[in-house]
């Protein structure tokens, strides 16, 4: 008897279990618990990320999702000043290993200047261009051709910002139309240099889920389709003219699932134009929202994040920020960085080396699926009420984004949504500039979609905490009492501390006493300007209001929190002079800016 035949006789007594055998399964091991509430993710793009996926989940799998290549383009974004320093710092990003130039210009300049000794074999050139610099693209033409560089080693887009201008000033150039028909003209014969870029980086940048930046990229397409039409350009120059450009956050299985579904849907989309074979550009961009100002370098960690989902997601190209870029002039170090974690992911991890390796993963490959209904859902829906430009001059786009923009908002301040550095897990040992800061304001005018950070709402906290410290001369000083059962007041402590950390207060190591009464005498006199009792519920029954009562009779002023949340005697601890709780159920903002607002009563500024 054969090795196979013996492996058939001996698996065939055991029948495989089904995905309901395993719920039942995991049902009882909850004890009761609601499946549902305990182990399904409900994602805000409206999807139900199960825990498990099974081979009977893959009924149908999306086509057309793009290729992974070893080819993806690593840009360096260089905003040009000076033309002869553009052109050095071009040239040792390529020595840097960088296969990607993306120069940003604001003014007339020569191309000759600015790509001298540059070598076109293998690199991919792009440029932003505003109305000051429209002539570089008739400089750069002259330049190939003086060069006689092969048209087809002419990589890269130009892009005159059509989409990013209008949505963040509210006004649409229409002269931009024009402009677009004549530079895809010019560069006609030109098939790898994009002329045509559509950017859906802005909606994720100003809060949007990854459902609404697909949609809403398309439906920007349709409506670039019609005015270039308008302008002489046939729907076949058009798609082969395409460059998009779409953001990066850091959940990952989510951002691959989101670049294979809008691949897949815009071969839809061309197909209904009579496309069947595509050429177009797609570059993902690590985005403004999921960056932090407080514990910057927790920025390199969501950047490699979002880099290894554009990777795994088919992007053409990455653009990566410096982890310092929302801050500062970025340095030649946090550049390097920035350019070396692509490279690192692919020629150190081998992304890019195996074709698709995520093609066939039960979980991503139902993840696109759900994501594709859902976008397409909002696709239609935008087209059926009057289509991109409408929908924009309507405000309904701006308005979906910024409600989806607070739900983000209010589970970050909540920490049901961790965020490094930001609301979970602070760097005590830095100190933020307030000039980094100062810059938060939003625009109020509501049709504006303004790039920001997640953890804007945060920042405000931290920005309170450092003018006070500029204006006093002090940092607040927090103080962490604790006392009875060993086990819980440790928990509460740590919980303690890394709530009230997100202030930038000065937060002492946790002080164990004896007792209740021996921890507030010492307390209430001690040099600290917040005081947090941490212990046990039975503890709290026995002793917390007795806490309150000895502390206050001998400080009156002086902030006292307490960790927890004994519901039975919440109100008479509130009665006696405690200032309020910090538990898992606190709103941090809330929660801080009442204590940064009694801070700033009872502290005097300094007389100068």
């Amino acid at each position: 008897m054969n090795k196979d035949s013996k492996s058939k006789m001996l698996f065939q007594d055991f029948i495989p279990p089904t995905k309901q055998d395993w719920i039942e399964k995991v049902t009882v091991d909850l004890k009761g618990a609601d499946f549902d509430k305990k182990l399904v993710w409900k994602n805000l793009n409206g999807i139900d990320v199960q825990p498990f996926y099974t081979k009977n989940d893959q009924e149908k799998v999306l086509a057309n999702t793009g290729e992974n290549s070893a080819q993806v383009v690593n840009y360096r974004r260089i905003n040009v000043q000076e033309v002869k320093e553009a052109n050095r710092l071009g040239l040792k990003a390529l020595e840097e290993g960088m296969t990607g130039l993306l120069f940003e210009i604001n003014s007339e300049i020569s191309a000759e200047q600015l790509l001298a000794d540059i070598d076109f074999n293998g690199i991919s050139i792009s440029f932003v261009l505003n109305k000051e610099s429209y002539s570089f693209k008739n400089s750069y033409k002259s330049f190939l051709e003086a060069q006689a560089i092969d048209p087809q080693l002419v990589i890269g887009y130009v892009d005159l910002q059509l989409f990013d201008d209008y949505l963040t000033t509210g006004i649409l150039d229409k002269n931009k139309f024009e402009e677009l028909s004549e530079l895809t003209k010019l560069y006609a014969a030109y098939p790898n240099l994009k002329t045509l870029l559509v950017s859906g980086s802005t909606y994720q940048d100003a809060g949007s889920n990854q459902v609404q930046e697909i949609a809403y990229t398309l439906n920007s397409l349709i409506f670039l389709i019609e005015k270039m039409t308008e302008n002489g350009i046939s729907n076949e120059q058009v798609f082969e003219n395409l460059h998009f450009i779409l953001g990066l956050s850091a959940e990952y299985f989510v951002e691959i699932a989101k670049l294979r579904v809008f691949n897949s849907l815009l071969s839809e989309i061309a197909l209904k134009y009579g496309i069947s074979k595509l050429n177009v550009g797609l570059t993902a961009k690590t985005s403004v929202w999921s960056k932090s100002i407080t514990d910057a370098n927790t920025n390199m960690l969501r950047t490699t994040t979002e880099a290894m989902a554009a990777l795994l997601g088919n992007a053409d190209g990455i653009e990566l920020d410096p982890y310092d870029h929302e801050f500062k002039n970025s340095s030649d170090f946090s550049s390097r960085v920035a350019g070396n974690i692509a490279t690192i992911l692919k020629e150190e991890s081998y992304f890019g080396k195996v074709s698709n390796p995520v093609d066939g993963s039960y979980y991503i490959e139902e993840l696109s699926l759900k994501l594709a209904q859902n976008a397409l859902g909002i696709f239609k829906e935008i087209e059926a009420f009057g289509g991109f430009y409408k929908q924009i001059e309507n405000e309904n786009i701006q308005s979906q984004i910024a409600e989806m923009r607070m739900k983000k908002t209010k589970l970050l301040s909540q920490r049901r949504l961790a965020m490094v550095g930001v609301n979970k897990y602070p760097n005590l040992m830095e100190s933020v500039p307030k000039e980094f800061l100062a810059d938060l304001d939003t625009p109020s005018n509501s049709k504006i979609l303004a790039p920001q950070r997640a953890g804007l709402e945060l920042e405000k906290i931290r920005l309170v905490t450092e003018t006070f410290v500029s204006e006093n001369g002090f940092r607040p000083t927090v103080e962490i009492a604790s006392f009875g059962q060993l086990t819980m007041r440790k928990a509460r402590a740590a919980f303690a501390y890394d709530f009230i950390g997100v202030s930038g207060y000065q937060i002492e190591n946790e002080k164990s006493f004896e007792s209740a009464k021996t921890a507030a005498q010492q307390t209430a006199t001690s040099a600290s300007d917040i005081v947090v009792i941490c212990s046990s519920d039975p503890d709290y029954l026995n002793s917390a209001l007795d806490f309150v009562n000895e502390f206050r009779s001998k400080n009156s002023s002086k902030i006292l929190m307490l960790a927890g949340y004994p519901e039975q005697i919440k109100e008479s601890l509130l009665d006696a002079g405690l200032d309020g709780f910090v538990h898992v159920r606190s709103d941090i903002f809330k929660t801080l800016s009442a204590i940064q607002n009694k801070i700033s009563k009872t502290t005097k500024p300094l007389e100068i």
